[in-house]
């Protein structure tokens, strides 16, 4: 196995014997004599193990190997100690060094032990570049523009980050509120813990219950094994809960539950479950007035708004669409193999012109469809949609509740307007047919 070991003893031929011996195993050995050489070789070399004596001439190897790991979490540590001083091993050990050895052992235990810390060093050091890399792509940085609406949206989130605070997150649909809540995630703590989402309106209230909390084997129809529910995967981690507005109301009493005490019930159990799970949650709909209107518990937007961020639609920061025109244009030529596009005075002036109700997520479309149809060098404006097709475009939202209306009044008219029957046909909770007929005003 290989590896990079730096090896610290005072005392010279054992040190040369240990070497020698790691040696011929396969693994790289720098060895030095005292903390002082150590000090500055650890910085130099970046090696996966240090293995360090108790006693040396200058210093305390526990107090060294305790406060390297501080400085170097991804960089594992052996101490060996004498008979006398295996407490101090124990010590170090609960202080983050990985095990040790008593001086004197057979090199049976050594070798075990050494592939066992340099194994988890690996690992670690894999996961620190993979949290680099995904802190990179979703990071703060990710955030495209420079308007001042969005750099206030961006500096309240930061400041919110390392925090376990809930935060809100407000605004139309498109904003690209699931990219501020990743990264408001990845600039925090947790970061390394699991990031849970999932799109409230999506889910019917039975099943949407059951994912959020789980259930046990038999507690309804189809239920024929324990299932872990989100909360439980992202324990130590962060929960993003979309369009929490469409949440029905007999769950936000379990939910209100969760972040007040941070335990539930899995749904057909009876043992109650404790999880530490940060809270951002995010919403289309002006909550007072869910309110007002009976649709939304006000406990819980109290709880769920303790920091809250709207965030602007495009037309509140038209001055960043250029950006995003070129961060988009540049994504998409790179998924079509194509060159780098330029993107014409004319196309921006003709797109900065279009109202954008859909947001960035209209706008991504528009762009990924224009580089689709380009010649592979410019984006001019006949590569534009049809203004009716923007149009339409832009009101997605309506369309999509069009149908949705239709579709109920559809079901509706099947049963002869039996809510009941409508409710299970529709696969939702009764619950929310109901607010959905207040909201599209159906007798």
């Amino acid at each position: 196995m290989e590896g990079k070991i730096l090896l610290i003893d005072d005392e010279k031929k054992l040190r040369e014997l240990t070497s020698k011996y790691l040696e011929y195993e396969g693994y790289e050995v720098i060895d030095v004599e005292n903390i002082h050489y150590a000090k500055s070789k650890i910085d130099q070399i970046s090696p996966d193990l240090v293995i360090c004596d108790v006693k040396l001439p200058d210093g305390n190897g526990v107090d060294f190997c305790i406060n390297s790991k501080k400085k170097f979490p991804d960089i594992e540590f052996i101490l060996l100690t004498a008979y006398g001083r295996i407490q101090d091993g124990v010590h170090a050990v609960k202080n983050g060094v990985f095990d040790y050895l008593v001086k004197g052992d057979d090199n049976d235990k050594l070798l075990p032990l050494v592939e066992k810390a340099i194994t988890k060093a690996k690992l670690q050091k894999e996961l620190s570049a993979l949290k680099i890399r995904i802190g990179k792509k979703y990071s703060f940085d990710s955030i495209i523009g420079q308007s001042e609406s969005i750099k206030k949206s961006v500096t309240l989130a930061k400041k919110v980050a390392n925090s376990d605070t809930t935060v809100l997150l407000t605004g139309a649909t498109g904003t690209g509120k699931e990219v501020f809540a990743q990264a408001i995630h990845y600039e925090s703590r947790r970061s390394i813990k699991p990031f849970v989402a999932i799109n409230c309106s999506a889910i019917s209230g039975e099943i949407l219950e059951s994912e959020l909390f789980g259930h046990k084997s038999g507690a309804f129809t189809g239920a024929q094994k324990d299932k872990r529910g989100l909360f439980e995967e992202a324990h130590k981690g962060t929960m993003f809960l979309d369009e929490i507005g469409e949440m029905p109301m007999d769950l936000q009493a379990k939910f209100l539950r969760v972040l007040e005490s941070g335990t539930f019930i899995p749904v057909g159990d009876t043992k109650e479950m404790k999880v530490d799970v940060r809270i951002i949650a995010a919403t289309n709909r002006n909550l007072d007035e869910e309110v007002k209107n009976s649709h939304f518990r006000e406990d819980l937007l109290y709880r769920l708004s303790v920091i809250q961020i709207k965030l602007p639609s495009l037309a509140e920061r038209k001055e960043d669409i250029p950006e995003l025109v070129k961060h988009f244009t540049g994504i998409f030529a790179a998924k079509t193999n194509q060159k780098a596009l330029e993107a014409t005075p004319e196309f921006l002036k003709e797109i900065q012109n279009q109202p954008f109700k859909g947001n960035i997520r209209e706008l991504r479309n528009i762009i990924e469809r224009a580089v689709i149809l380009s010649n592979g060098k410019y984006l001019t404006p006949d590569l534009l949609p049809p203004r009716q097709l923007m149009k339409e475009e832009s009101n997605l939202d309506f369309t999509m509740a069009s149908a949705e209306k239709a579709q109920i009044l559809r079901v509706l008219n099947f049963v002869n307007g039996n809510k009941t029957q409508a409710a299970k046909l529709l696969e939702i909770g009764l619950t929310t047919l109901y607010k959905k007929l207040h909201d599209y005003q159906i007798e």
